[in-house]
């Protein structure tokens, strides 16, 4: 026997102990730390500009061009795409979890190269690019100058030239996004001018494609030469111009008297702004910022601590009086999270302890379980980073609830060795070796049967079965090292640990322990009691079983569901869309005047307020506007007025108030993951699956937003976009404008660049190329009535014609941007529960309200929406296949097919209990419940084994089928009540946590409480009686002699 081996050689099991933890104290320096694994699917972005066209001008002659050629991608879920009037163009593809997103990236790249040649010339010219990534924003750094000598625009050329690319080149980072732009050679044409001179636009971009060039003239005397030269040369021609003064003097006609007509003639030079989109302010100052992203399969603490020691290189050549913030953060949530459940890891070890030496009441039984934890946790992180997993707060869930179990097989092993002691008065070694004999198959009953209840979990796959599979892993690794440590290292301590009891010695009857025993002999007999009544009467304990049978159905149907519970990560979000004619300046004040509220009536909670016009998840424009609130540190926000669901409900008021009458806002949390999405609640597409174009769509948005918004069980129900705007259409006569002698190739090229801002080339500055652009003075393209100010000259007269002469306009509406979801025109919508309500029963809702929409549309769950409906898929095969490989390894344990039945048959007992204090608590149906109520399988069934194992080999022996059971659950009541208090007690730090992180552990330790609560309790009732069912049903036997006999035990 394995165990008489470790009992005659403990130094050999110290031995392997010692190198287990030494390995594993190895690991801890290497894993990585992270909130979640890579939960989130991989991400491949496409992005394109296009500067000057209209969202559906770049829908259809870009993104619908590309999207045509993403076909045949390994592992793509979905494809999402926006087009947007400021000339930017981004598809999204989501690829299963799993899919290595570097060998993705290369696919999408090789599909992309065959869509190229279709593209416009200008955007082939500007570049598509395709980048990993990830849904949300790993963390916003702001910039400010506390001089006040730099405005927004500088601030932004600043980052663009300085920070972006150094931010970029990082590993781990998969997009940075600049809240501004650089600075560009800015030529503002003026069309009284250019008519005066005769000239058009296109005469003004040849003539600076002409003379802004770079030339490779070559070199004096290079090679080959007829072999007389001795010195060589390289000839230095024209090279790109690096001033406006430059620019201003080019040449663009020469007129009859010999003088030249040049830029500066006919149009003002200067520095600008590439973009004038953005624009950031920090509390109040003007500023700008970086958006960073993480690569897909990056670990976020450790790009953070690259981000910031980056900065602190670059910080030294910042300008004077620059400094930089950190609005937006994700990753002081994490370290806060696992700050918290490391602590509550130690919570439950401390409990654990004090429940053991209460049952044992002596510190050497008690030391023996103690030494086998360390052991356990160190070896399993030695074992995660084998598998190449990181210590996160899934695994350290994990942990927490392992140390309830991993305690059980050493409890096991020490009441058994102290009870054999007890009643045969024989010393610790002997012992030890008869009780090894009779608990080494019940031992590694358990460590099968918990197995079998995790190992199915580790076969799912999606992002689901990333979070299944980092419980399973964790929890199997940490039973089975449990098991050997048992096995092991257990006996060869209770052997030379423990005392021989004297003769004399009897338990204590006096004070605090002698009280315990007496109600704990009390509870004893009670419940001996009470299991002789129970199989007496089988068929009204098979009645009591059927309502707990109705009451675990009845459960499952009313508990809501939820992908995984919300989170306080200390931020919030605010997306605000004045009205879609809304200049800039407009947007400035509303933004500006949400800054100065917030701050003023929130000053106990929040830390920061940064606000970006121009840019937000809906879109970028001028009417747009983004925030980033950060709040103060939880420890700073323990009430709950001041949580971050507090804040938010209050932000909202605020956004909603009269103040806000003229912008439509709208404030939020993070998603539990982020990596999922950019905010909790659902989101989904609703699609155009008829083809009955953008105005019959944007009506069947309107109407589902009015019947959703009126719907008590949805709040913040909103279009992830940005509503028709009116436009001007021009209506171009091309018969008549060709009869003039103008070209279609004059009317759209004087267009782009008179409105449109044409790019040209490049310059230099400070030894970088940035652009150069033409554009007309603002005065030439305010109004309507400004596109009369345009000529074009004809081909066949040599005369100015103005663009009045052919083309008419009228007023219309369309839309700033364009979203398609595969390749399938949709828009994007984006709500939240209402209080009270989970996001399972706000997806059920939002079904409801589709059905009632004119047939020829559907909706399409996108980011943690998709992941919550895969899950509530994934949950039922899950519990399903689990019960059957826990009945399978029963079955190989005992050869035999009907003795799992009585196991299986309890483990409702804990079900309902886990689904009682769930519903009592308000918690959902989550990730973390289904994990929770796995693990009440598994401890219910543990319960179940310690008694049938005793009470089969009992009735083996000869004693009679009622009277074995009743002694075996004698035996095995205090190490039942042992091991699953100090489990109870392990959770318990779960279940009432708070701070960072406390809505995923409180999901988690409520479920496991609950049902560890009824199991433990029903189970000592249950299993004797179904054991007794199921051997008189099998084996034919009715046991007559069976009351006299259970009699003769009293």
């Amino acid at each position: 026997m394995l165990s008489r081996f470790f009992v005659n050689r403990p130094i050999f099991a110290w031995v392997i102990a010692i190198s287990i933890m030494l390995a594993g104290a190895l690991a801890i320096f290497n894993l990585p730390v992270s909130q979640y694994p890579n939960i989130a699917p991989p991400q491949v972005t496409v992005t394109a500009t296009y500067p000057g066209a209209s969202a559906e001008t770049m829908s259809r002659t870009v993104t619908q061009v590309i999207e045509q050629n993403m076909t045949g991608l390994d592992g793509l879920i979905y494809m999402s795409s926006t087009s947007d009037s400021t000339g930017r163009m981004t598809i999204t593809l989501t690829f299963q979890a799993g899919t290595n997103p570097d060998i993705a990236q290369v696919q999408v790249q090789n599909k992309l190269s065959m869509a190229e040649p279709n593209l416009p010339d200008t955007v082939r010219q500007l570049g598509v690019q395709v980048q990993k990534s990830s849904a949300s924003f790993l963390q916003v750094v702001g910039f400010i100058d506390t001089s006040g000598k730099l405005t927004s625009g500088d601030l932004g050329d600043f980052l663009t030239n300085n920070i972006e690319e150094p931010l970029a080149r990082l590993e781990g980072v998969g997009e940075v996004t600049v809240f501004g732009a650089s600075y560009a050679m800015r030529i503002w044409m003026d069309p009284a001018l250019l008519r005066k001179y005769s000239l058009e636009t296109s005469d003004v971009i040849a003539a600076i494609q002409t003379q802004n060039v770079q030339v490779a003239a070559g070199d004096i005397a290079g090679q080959p030469t007829n072999g007389k030269r001795m010195v060589t040369a390289t000839i230095r021609a024209s090279s790109l111009m690096n001033t406006p003064e430059q620019f201003e003097q080019i040449s663009l006609k020469t007129l009859p008297d010999g003088s030249v007509v040049r830029i500066k003639d006919v149009a003002t030079v200067g520095l600008g702004q590439e973009s004038y989109t953005f624009q950031g302010r920090f509390d109040g100052k003007p500023s700008s910022g970086v958006a960073i992203k993480l690569s897909a399969g990056a670990n976020a603490l450790e790009t953070a601590a690259r981000v910031q020691a980056k900065l602190d290189e670059l910080r030294p050549f910042y300008p004077e009086g620059v400094e930089n913030v950190i609005p937006f953060d994700t990753t002081p949530f994490v370290r806060a999270a696992m700050h918290e459940v490391v602590k509550t890891l130690i919570e439950a070890i401390v409990l654990v302890v004090c429940v053991m030496f209460l049952f044992l009441q002596n510190w050497r039984a008690t030391i023996i379980p103690t030494i086998s934890v360390p052991v356990v946790l160190l070896g399993t992180f030695g074992i995660l980073e084998l598998m190449g997993y990181s210590i996160n707060m899934l695994t350290m869930f994990a942990l927490v609830l392992a140390i309830g179990l991993l305690v059980d097989d050493a409890i096991v092993v020490v009441e058994n060795v102290e009870r054999v002691m007890m009643e045969k008065r024989c010393d610790p070694k002997t012992a030890t070796v008869e009780s090894m004999g009779q608990i080494t198959g019940a031992l590694i009953g358990i460590a099968m049967v918990l197995s079998a209840v995790f190992v199915p979990m580790a076969f799912f796959g999606g992002s689901t079965g990333v979070i299944y599979r980092q419980f399973s892993v964790t929890i199997v690794s940490a039973m089975a090292l449990s098991v050997m440590v048992a096995l092991t290292l257990i006996p060869a301590l209770c052997a030379t640990l423990l005392k021989q009891i004297d003769q004399n010695h009897t338990r204590a009857t006096l004070g605090f322990f002698g009280r315990f025993n007496q109600a704990f002999d009390a509870l004893t007999n009670g419940v001996r009691a009470s299991v002789r009544m129970f199989v007496r009467r089988i068929a009204r304990l098979l009645v009591l079983y059927a309502v707990l049978i109705g009451a675990m159905v009845l459960g499952f149907m009313k508990i809501p569901s939820a992908f995984m519970p919300n989170e306080d990560q200390g931020v919030l979000l605010m997306m605000m869309q004045t009205p879609a004619s809304a200049t800039a300046e407009r947007t400035d004040l509303v933004a500006d005047r949400f800054q100065k509220m917030v701050r003023a009536n929130e000053t106990k909670d929040v830390e920061h307020v940064f606000t970006v016009r121009g840019f937000s998840f809906a879109g970028t424009g001028q009417n747009n506007t983004m925030g980033f609130i950060k709040l103060k540190d939880w420890s700073e926000r323990k009430d709950a007025s001041s949580s971050a669901e507090a804040v938010m409900m209050r932000s909202l008021g605020l956004v909603f108030s009269p103040a806000f009458k003229d912008a439509q806002g709208f404030v939020f949390q993070l998603p539990a993951v982020p990596e999922l999405g950019v905010a909790d609640g659902f989101d989904f597409y609703l699609q155009d699956r008829s083809g009955k174009g953008h105005e019959a769509l944007m009506a069947a948005l309107g109407e589902f937003l009015g019947k959703a918004n009126a719907d008590p069980r949805l709040r913040q129900v909103r279009h992830n976009g940005m509503d028709d705007a009116p436009m001007i259409q021009l209506n171009v006569d091309y018969e008549k404008a060709r009869t003039l002698g103008v070209s279609d190739a004059q009317i759209n090229k004087t267009l782009n660049a008179a409105f449109g801002s044409a790019y040209v080339n490049d310059y230099m500055d400070q030894g970088r190329l940035k652009k150069v652009y033409v554009q007309g003075i603002a005065d030439s393209r305010g109004e309507e009535a400004d596109l009369a100010k345009w000529y074009v000259k004809s081909a066949t007269t040599g005369e100015m014609v103005p663009f009045s002469s052919f083309v008419t306009t009228n007023w219309t509406y369309g839309s700033p941007r364009l979203a398609r979801f595969n390749a399938i025109d949709a828009v994007n919508i984006q709500g939240s529960p209402a209080p009270g309500v989970s996001s399972g029963e706000a997806m059920q809702a939002v079904e409801e309200i589709m059905q009632t929409l004119p047939p020829g549309y559907s909706i399409e769950w996108n980011g943690v929406s998709y992941q919550e409906r895969v899950a509530g898929s994934n949950a039922a095969p899950l519990y399903a296949i689990s019960l059957l490989v826990v009945f399978l390894a029963l079955a190989a344990l005992y050869e035999s097919w009907t003795i799992p039945i009585a196991v299986i048959l309890v483990v409702p007992t804990g079900v309902v209990g886990a689904l009682a204090l769930t519903w009592i608590c308000g918690k959902e149906n989550d990730v973390y419940f289904q994990v929770g109520l796995l693990t009440t399988v598994g401890l219910v069934a543990k319960n179940a084994i310690l008694i049938v194992e005793f009470a089969r080999d009992l009735h083996e022996q000869g004693m009679e089928l009622l009277a074995s059971v009743v002694e075996a659950v004698r035996l095995r009541l205090r190490p039942i009540l042992m091991t699953s208090l100090a489990f109870g007690l392990g959770v318990l730090p779960l279940a009432l946590a708070s701070g960072a992180g406390a809505g995923a552990q409180s999901a988690i330790g409520v479920a496991v409480l609950g049902g560890m609560l009824t199991g433990t309790f029903l189970c000592i009732f249950f299993v004797p009686a179904f054991f007794v069912l199921v051997t008189r049903v099998f084996s034919g036997k009715k046991g007559k002699s069976a009351p006299a006999a259970v009699q003769s035990q009293e």
